[in-house]
């Protein structure tokens, strides 16, 4: 009996992370990438602009930096001219979701000054809350390519954050995550949010039922896909110009809904 208790402790999760049974286990939205040229635009938006971004990125997003082949999007960073181009496509008003599983698919850049990012952002400010960080993000994959294969999952929120330092925040590493595709996950219900690569766990991040300021995370949210350059992050161990142009590609992205 000793034994066998020490093997089921050894054996037993590390915590209780919502399981598959309560999600769909077909996807109620998705993109299988399978119709070249641009991202659909009854799904995408594209978003626009130089500004930075809020963490001094460099790139300006574009509508030219996103293209559909061979069954995969692919969204490129490139050196043009004294700057770079990038794109950033959002699913607001298209795929806004309370609540599922999301899963994509994606291969990543590689070199000193990327970074990519597959995230969900709030879809609305609520009354009372100041844009971000009060209204929620949650990174389903965050990658800084001067660390090559740390692949990070955090949320932010009024209370955590990485402004003042106190962002939730877990990594894993993944070798090969610059040259094969590997599925970055997020499993959101209620009372849990975590984040998976391959359906390993990689953050968990629990709902104390506090307040709005610790868990915003009751509001629909859509999904974001990008590559930046530089930023305060990306740029932290300066840009390597002899890398460009660098991709993120994605097979595709599912979303399966709650069960409650």
């Amino acid at each position: 009996m000793r034994y066998l208790l020490a093997f089921l402790l050894l054996t037993a999760p590390l915590w209780g992370q919502p399981g598959l049974d309560q999600f769909e286990s077909s996807p109620t939205w998705s993109d299988e990438f399978d119709a070249p040229g641009a991202p659909d635009p009854t799904k995408w938006n594209f978003q626009f602009g130089d500004d930075g971004w809020g963490n001094q990125e460099l790139q300006n997003y574009t509508d030219r930096n996103a293209k559909v082949a061979d069954g995969v999007l692919t969204i490129t960073a490139r050196k043009e001219g004294k700057g770079y181009t990038s794109s950033r496509i959002n699913t607001k008003g298209k795929g806004d979701f309370l609540y599922g599983r999301m899963v994509a698919r994606a291969r990543l850049p590689r070199g000193r000054g990327t970074w990519p990012a597959i995230w969900m952002l709030y879809s609305q400010e609520e009354p009372g809350r100041s844009g971000w960080p009060d209204n929620g993000e949650i990174d389903i994959m965050e990658h800084v390519g001067f660390d090559p294969g740390m692949i990070h999952g955090s949320i932010h929120s009024k209370a955590f954050n990485h402004i003042d330092k106190t962002q939730k925040t877990a990594t894993r590493r993944i070798p090969d995550a610059e040259t094969a595709f590997h599925d970055y996950e997020l499993r959101w219900t209620p009372d849990w949010i975590e984040t998976r690569i391959d359906d390993k766990p990689v953050l968990l991040f629990e709902n104390q039922h506090k307040s709005w300021r610790e868990w915003p995370f009751d509001r629909p949210q859509h999904l974001l896909l990008n590559v930046a350059v530089g930023g305060f992050w990306g740029a932290q161990k300066g840009i390597d110009d002899s890398i460009w142009p660098q991709s993120m590609e994605v097979d595709y992205v599912r979303v399966y809904a709650y069960k409650p």
